[in-house]
């Protein structure tokens, strides 16, 4: 079995404060993907860019394999979490670009 190499990472007073956001929007291209971060304010047409995360291909499928187990991890102790309706309303929530 291999080891786990640990990783010690550096958090800024910015960075630890954190970025809400409740728009992402994605691209990609054979080399990378690409994931806006974004907040919608309900009323107002136009939202801003807060965060631009680029990535590999392989890295965001590591990143999705990782956010999927946390999420299950998350709902077997708080619940499943309910998203309202179907699908997010055009424009609101999470979203994929081509």
């Amino acid at each position: 079995m291999k080891d786990k190499q640990k990783i010690s990472l550096e958090l800024g007073k910015e960075e630890a404060e954190g970025i809400y956001s409740n728009l992402a929007l994605i691209s990609h291209s054979p080399s990378e993907f690409i994931i806006d971060f974004a907040r919608l304010l309900p009323g107002l047409p136009k939202s801003k860019v807060f965060a631009r995360i680029i990535m590999t291909p392989q890295n965001a499928k590591a990143l999705h394999k990782t956010l999927g187990a946390n999420l299950d991890r998350y709902e077997s102790v708080h619940g499943e979490i309910k998203l309202a309706g179907n699908a997010p309303a055009p424009g609101i929530g999470f979203e994929t670009e081509n």
